[in-house]
């Protein structure tokens, strides 16, 4: 093995994908219920975004950011016409999008201090990694980058204690989907939002995994009703092709000028090409009203024939991102779920995490909730 043994891989190797199919090299079909962690939100290879993607191909591949690209402003419109952000930095991945968010919230304040929460997950640099309130991620890499401190998910007194008068930043996401697909409620959101600005500390949303329609909103922050300083996006946004973005209000903007950031890959032309075409997409009324409709109707059959088993503990739900919390170890289980055909996630320990593609069927969802509760029926609980 010529590769770094950094992740804990399954035994399937993939041949080819198309929609919420994907096919290994022995010919054998899995209906895909964690779309590449989040990221293929219209699903493998869809038609449109490839179709765009071939196109730029036959423009061009690669520019400076020195130079003037047009479907970069293009993207970021889309992106801030509809949300709390005026602009836009493009970069390559979600970590990329939470460091630049960082580096602005203590550019624009003068202080340093960023206060996140306790099984967070914000990326795997130095800075995302100090961010992440997940032990596991930092052990055996020395010290963390200064100026972290960690409160408790949906505990404002939490928060309260850890501000003082260096902080310039609260940043979290509004479901931590590594910690368990834990939404926020809605006190706890508004009170935190309140709280920011008493205190003139920014408040950063990390919308890596909860962005792009993910929970039935264009961002997972509209469902709260409250307006982020700063906000970051990733994986759905190019279905596949590496892109990051942070986007921030416009009174931010001259904090990141010409020298005080940047990214060779940056808004790649390819990754910007799929960006768009995907928020076409996405960004319409009646896709979004389709997704809440889907979500809607799995929670119902998850509540139906999942919640009630005496090895499930609780589900939780934030539009299509489901956390089925189960009473002891899932490891065992994702395993054999992909035996039989479907593929899902871990979150932590204990939590089977579903993130279908946004263009899942509702036939393909009861597929899914028959695997489920085919496996899920026959564990006992030993503890």
């Amino acid at each position: 093995m010529a590769l770094f043994p950094t992740y804990n891989r399954y035994d399937l190797s993939v041949s080819q994908a198309n929609g919420t199919i994907v096919e290994d090299i022995n010919g054998k079909k899995y209906l895909d219920f964690g779309s590449g962690i989040g990221v293929c939100n219209l699903g493998h290879r869809h038609p449109d975004v490839q179709k765009a993607v071939e196109e730029q191909l036959n423009h061009y591949w690669h520019m400076s950011n020195l130079y003037k690209q047009p479907i970069q402003e293009e993207v970021a419109a889309f992106i801030t016409e509809d949300s709390a952000g005026d602009n836009v930095f493009f970069c390559n991945s979600g970590a990329e999008a939470n460091e630049a968010a960082i580096k602005l919230a203590r550019k624009v304040t003068g202080k340093d201090k960023i206060v996140t929460f306790n099984q967070s997950f914000h990326g795997r640099t130095f800075a995302t990694m100090a961010a992440t309130g997940q032990e596991k991620v930092r052990t055996g890499f020395g010290p963390m980058l200064e100026s972290f401190s960690y409160a408790t998910f949906n505990d404002i007194d939490s928060v309260k204690a850890q501000l003082d008068e260096h902080t310039a930043a609260v940043m979290l996401e509004v479901v931590q989907g590594e910690g368990g697909v834990i939404p926020a409620s809605e006190a706890f959101i508004t009170e935190l939002a309140k709280l920011c600005k008493e205190k003139e500390i920014l408040l950063i949303i990390d919308e890596i995994q909860t962005g792009i329609g993910r929970t039935g909103k264009r961002f997972g922050y509209e469902h709260y009703g409250i307006e982020p300083d700063i906000f970051t996006l990733a994986k759905g946004l190019g279905n596949g092709l590496p892109v990051g973005a942070m986007v921030a209000k416009k009174e931010y903007a001259d904090a990141f000028g010409p020298g005080s950031h940047g990214s060779t890959f940056g808004g790649n032309p390819l990754a910007m090409a799929a960006a768009k075409k995907i928020l076409e997409i996405v960004f319409t009324e009646s896709f979004l009203d389709e997704v809440e409709e889907k979500a809607t109707y799995l929670a119902e059959q998850l509540d139906k024939n999942i919640t009630s088993l005496a090895f499930v503990k609780e589900v939780r739900q934030k539009g299509l991102m489901v956390g089925i919390e189960c009473q002891e170890s899932t490891a065992h289980l994702i395993q054999k779920i992909m035996h039989n055909g479907l593929l899902t996630l871990s979150a932590g320990e204990k939590v089977i995490r579903l993130l279908p593609p946004l263009t899942v069927t509702t036939d393909e969802i009861d597929q899914a909730v028959v695997c489920l509760q085919e496996i899920l029926q026959k564990q006992k609980v030993t503890i």
